[in-house]
């Protein structure tokens, strides 16, 4: 029985899939909610808390679609009142360093690009 051939991953190709993890992966919430359970466990309160500006609603949505993809895994705990936290997977931790190594260069360049930013005026639309 001949095997199916193994499709090739290609985030430059529009219809591959892996754009669609690329997306995921790259966004903004996603980065800071991976950076902060990189630490440990966290609920979602804790979780809301240590990552400034966003929102109830956009936590929960990352975090369904992160656990939808393997990336976090979510416990609830048969207590009342309801617990349930947060921790990354396998999958999850192995994007700790890639994730960290960009949130630190975004922290130590961010005075180089607000001069560039100055330098260049108002954004255009």
């Amino acid at each position: 029985m001949a095997r199916a051939a193994r499709q090739v991953a290609d985030v430059l190709d529009a219809g591959c899939p892996s754009r669609v993890l690329l997306d995921r992966v790259a966004d903004k919430w996603t980065a800071l909610i991976i950076h902060v359970l990189a630490d440990g466990r966290r609920r979602f309160s804790e979780l809301e808390r240590q990552i400034g500006g966003i929102s109830q609603k956009m936590l929960t949505q990352t975090l369904r679609e992160l656990e939808r993809d393997g990336l976090v895994e979510r416990t609830v705990y048969p207590v009342v009142p309801p617990h349930v936290d947060y921790r990354l997977t396998p999958l999850g931790r192995s994007l700790r360093e890639p994730l960290e190594a960009l949130c630190d260069w975004a922290e130590r360049h961010m005075p180089e690009i607000q001069a560039s930013r100055a330098r260049s005026g108002p954004r255009r639309r």
